[in-house]
C-alpha cells in the first residue's frame, strides 16, 4: 500500500475534466482531499492524500502526467516551537486539519504533524511566531 500527500496543479484546458473521478474509478485509488482551489477557465490545484496498491498508484500517476496534470510532493512542513508558544490557541482556531489542537481542561496547545496539510493558516494566526514553514 502506497500513501502520499501530493499537490496536483491543473491548467485551464483540463480544469473541467473528471480527473479525480478517473483516479477512483479506473485505478481504484483512495482520495482524501485536504485543500483545493479550482475555478473554471483558470489554473487550479488540489492537495490530497492518495493511496492504493503500488501498481495502481503508479498507473494513476502516469494517467495524471499524460492528462497534463503537474504532480508535486507536498513539500514543506510546519515546525512548531513549543518554548516560544504563548498557549493562546489561535493556531488551533484556524487549523482546518486539526493538526493544532487544545486539550482540556489543561488548555494546552499541541501539534500533530501527521495531520498537517501545510495550508499555512497557522502562520498568520500565531502572534508569537512560534510556527514556521520549513522547505
Amino acid at each position: 500500500m502506497v500513501v502520499n500527500k501530493i499537490v496536483l496543479r491543473f491548467s485551464s484546458p483540463i480544469v473541467d475534466q473528471p480527473i479525480i473521478y478517473r483516479l477512483v474509478k479506473d485505478y481504484d485509488l483512495v482520495i482524501n482531499l485536504l485543500k483545493a482551489d479550482i475555478n473554471p477557465r483558470k489554473e487550479g490545484y488540489v492537495v490530497l492524500e492518495l493511496s492504493g496498491d503500488s501498481e495502481n498508484y503508479n498507473r494513476g500517476l502516469e494517467y495524471l502526467k499524460n492528462a497534463g496534470v503537474e504532480i508535486e510532493p507536498l513539500s514543506g512542513t510546519i515546525a512548531w516551537n513549543r518554548e516560544r508558544c504563548l498557549q493562546c490557541g489561535a493556531c488551533a482556531s484556524f487549523c482546518p486539519a486539526g493538526a493544532f489542537y487544545v486539550t482540556r481542561p489543561e488548555m494546552e496547545v499541541h501539534f500533530d504533524g501527521s495531520k498537517c496539510i501545510v495550508c499555512e493558516s497557522c502562520l498568520d494566526a500565531c502572534m508569537a511566531r512560534a510556527v514556521e514553514v520549513r522547505y
